[in-house]
């Protein structure tokens, strides 16, 4: 299909749902989309074009959104791929065609690292804040995800695991957040194609061969549900589908059940026209089938907090099959398909159902940003914004969604910030309970307040799973104990400090705490306390910020005493071992560092690393990056410690520490006389499941590789961070250790640690 009869589809897609449209304005943004990116070619070696229009099918066929979307769906790469501005497109279609273009192409520009949790609060932060300003940007993104992902054979294997990876972390939940269902399923069946392969195929080859089987007992019970519905009188349309792969993988190779086992591996939806007819519809199915007990949800009475209506009720099948049934409306059934998009507030023209309320949650979790450590605030947005819901009850009946596992604390502070702050006390269905209760779907919960209450305790940051109750508690301990937190955070420092063989009077030096400061998000060292003594920040992490820099000073303590002495012995004084100093490196200045001739150590050539115009230099390896041959590398003049070798790559030696300080960062690379192994890291995000240690060890084993240590943690959302000690002997070696472990089901993205 060329490239125009591809436009002319999508004005046919748009005609289709909005005869209204402004076809005129989407042919300018496309003729202009078109010239921009002249010349310009995908991987497959089409056009690039095709994809801006691509994207602005999805918008029009799949989320039928307005047509400043599809404008600027049309011209979404213009900005971040070509010469054109946000003035030019603010003064060729409007500013807010503009806008909406830029803010796509931000959300483009970030990247992603799934060990770099300061990096990965940032983009979030990023994405929210697009979010909170106009929804239709995220829309118009995932709609851009989605058609990568829908041509991602194109891609080298190490970007199609790195793209599959981020959607199935950020862009998949986010559509189910936005109630984009149809969208989610789709993202995650895609990213699994390309994240476990074997496992994606084992499942398609398992639905394909049972298929025949399982299409002639649904169409028979299709039919049995809709002559019911005839008989009482009732217009409807009965549907059937199977569950999308993603869905089985995790219930079936993730948790280890069979096919068999799960309960809504089919699923029908009836769509009738009023609730009345919904609740009529449950009746009929319970008395035609046998409904298996305790698998009734009501969505009706107690929607999601996506928005999603229905009732659900699971039955045995004429077959002995469990078998899912989802009654609803039409107007909830076209929510469920679109979520957001179905009353988007700018549809047709701006005439929608929509309403900005429907976007509160956006705003209130870059709220509860303020004061929070990264990692524990990515685990809280991910709680707030991914995980499965709880509903809970007040006395009177009002209904408040919870995260999983949310506490009597969570309840409380969901009501107001002034009941959590006076609660003393939690009854759940008319019942006493502690506080660290879990609550349930269905639970009445009444909590119970004293004015003389002393306030939350630092114990509730622990207690609390939601990011609102943890920020509103963070704040009242700033605010109203301040002097106490402050008091336990540094205790908190200098136990870790003394811990770490450290000394806490070192902090104190001016230039230590300036870098401690830098590297923390906290002007004074009071505020660090205050932030650590109220679960904001912890104390291992602000060690670790000057770990290197005061054990580096200790270093230098006891340096200068022994020169000190050895100077009283010798002023020339030249080591026994032959080799032990650079030789011939010229008196320069460096900073606030003065290096002389013979001063810096250096050693044996056995490490296998050449030094420019140096010889017999001492070299050691950087343990943030652990190089290995094949990498590529640069030295680091250390203080008295000889060369320091990192990876090129490495945050420590980024262009711009090498631009502050030119005179210490010298080439170097790698010999011929190279070591038989090397120490290096690795660190996998998996999802978690039985039996994955053991997977990995194997498949290490066969690989022949000597592993020298490994850890697993589990993390609250299903994924599993693995931390692999290896010794290998080049690059080569550790790219097929890296292909070996992306053969083990489970395994999502392994990178190598630095800085």
């Amino acid at each position: 299909m060329t490239v125009w009869e591809q436009y002319q589809q999508l004005e046919a897609d748009i005609r289709g749902y909005n005869p209204s449209a402004n076809l005129d304005r989407i042919h300018d943004a496309f003729a202009y989309a078109n010239m921009a990116h002249s010349g310009q070619k995908r991987k497959s070696g089409e056009p690039y074009i095709i994809h801006p229009i691509a994207v602005a099918r999805i918008v029009a066929g799949e989320l039928r959104l307005d047509s400043e979307s599809i404008e600027a769906a049309l011209l979404h790469d213009v900005i971040e791929d070509t010469p054109a501005t946000h003035e030019d497109i603010a003064r060729l279609f409007s500013v807010k065609i503009a806008d909406l273009v830029e803010g796509v192409s931000k959300l483009t520009r970030m990247r992603y690292a799934a060990t770099m949790e300061e990096e990965q609060m940032e983009n979030f932060r990023k994405m929210l804040f697009a979010m909170s300003k106009d929804i239709r940007v995220i829309l118009i993104k995932i709609a851009d995800r989605l058609h990568n992902m829908r041509t991602m054979d194109y891609q080298k294997p190490v970007k199609q695991r790195q793209k599959s990876f981020e959607t199935m972390e950020i862009y998949a939940p986010i559509a189910h957040r936005l109630g984009m269902q149809k969208i989610k399923w789709e993202l995650e069946d895609l990213s699994l194609k390309y994240l476990d392969p074997v496992g994606y195929q084992e499942i398609a080859y398992k639905l394909e061969e049972e298929l025949p089987r399982y299409e002639v007992m649904m169409q028979q019970m299709q039919a049995k549900i809709y002559n019911h519905l005839c008989a009482m009188g009732i217009s409807g349309e009965v549907f059937y589908r199977l569950k999308h792969p993603y869905s089985i993988y995790r219930k079936t190779i993730m948790r280890g059940r069979t096919l068999d086992e799960i309960y809504d591996m089919f699923a029908f939806r009836v769509v009738v026209d009023t609730v009345q007819h919904c609740y009529y519809v449950l009746g009929m199915i319970h008395e035609i089938f046998t409904p298996i007990q305790d698998r009734f949800k009501d969505y009706i009475g107690n929607p999601k907090p996506n928005g999603y209506q229905s009732l659900h009720t699971a039955i045995m099948g004429d077959r002995g099959f469990p078998i899912e049934v989802q009654i609803r409306t039409r107007e909830m059934h076209e929510e469920a398909e679109y979520g957001i998009a179905a009353h988007w507030l700018y549809k047709q023209n701006g005439v929608g159902a929509g309403t900005e309320e429907r976007y509160e949650w956006v705003r209130r979790l870059l709220e509860n940003q303020e004061g929070a450590d990264a990692e524990d605030y990515i685990h809280s947005l991910k709680v707030d914004l991914f995980n499965d819901k709880v509903f809970a009850f007040t006395p009177k009946g009002d209904v408040r969604g919870l995260p999983a596992e949310a506490t009597p604390i969570d309840f409380a502070y969901a009501i107001h910030s002034d009941i959590g702050n006076q609660m003393t006390g939690a009854k759940v269905n008319g019942r006493l309970v502690p506080l660290n209760t879990t609550l349930k779907s269905g639970d009445v919960v009444q909590i119970i307040t004293s004015a003389s209450s002393r306030g939350p305790s630092r114990d509730w940051m622990r207690i609390a799973k939601s990011s609102d109750a943890r920020s509103k508690i963070r704040q009242w301990l700033k605010k109203n104990r301040r002097d106490e937190i402050v008091a336990y955070g540094r205790s908190a420092f200098e136990s870790e400090l003394k811990q770490c063989g450290l000394r806490p009077r070192d902090v104190m030096v001016p230039e230590i705490l300036s870098i401690l400061l830098r590297n923390t998000p906290f002007q004074t060292l009071d505020d660090l306390y205050a932030s650590i003594g109220c679960g904001g920040y912890t104390a291992q992490k602000a060690v670790m910020r000057i770990d290197s820099e005061l054990k580096r000073a200790q270093k230098e303590r006891e340096k200068e005493q022994e020169e000190n002495k050895n100077a009283q012995e010798s002023k020339n004084h030249q080591p026994d071992e032959p080799g032990a100093y650079i030789r011939g490196w010229s008196r320069r200045q460096s900073g606030d560092m003065e290096i002389k001739n013979s001063e810096v150590s250096s050693g044996k050539s056995e490490q296998g690393i050449i030094v420019e115009d140096l010889d017999n230099c001492l070299v050691k390896f950087s343990r943030c990056c652990t190089p290995v041959p094949g990498d590529e590398i640069i030295g680091f003049i250390t203080r008295g410690h000889g060369v320091s070798v990192h990876r090129a790559d490495c945050p420590n030696a980024s262009e711009e520490r090498r631009l502050k300080m030119p005179d210490r960062w010298i080439p170097v690379s790698w010999g011929k006389n190279v070591n038989e192994s090397y120490p290096t890291t690795l660190e996998a995000v998996c999802k978690d499941r039985d039996n994955l240690a053991r997977d990995i060890t194997a498949a290490l084993s066969n690989a022949k590789t000597s592993l020298r240590g490994v850890s697993i943690r589990a993390t609250d959302d299903d994924f599993a961070l693995c931390h692999l000690d290896l010794r290998i002997r080049d690059s080569k070696e550790l790219q097929a250790i890296i292909k070996k472990l992306y053969q083990v089901s489970g395994v999502l993205n392994i990178t190598r640690p630095a800085g």
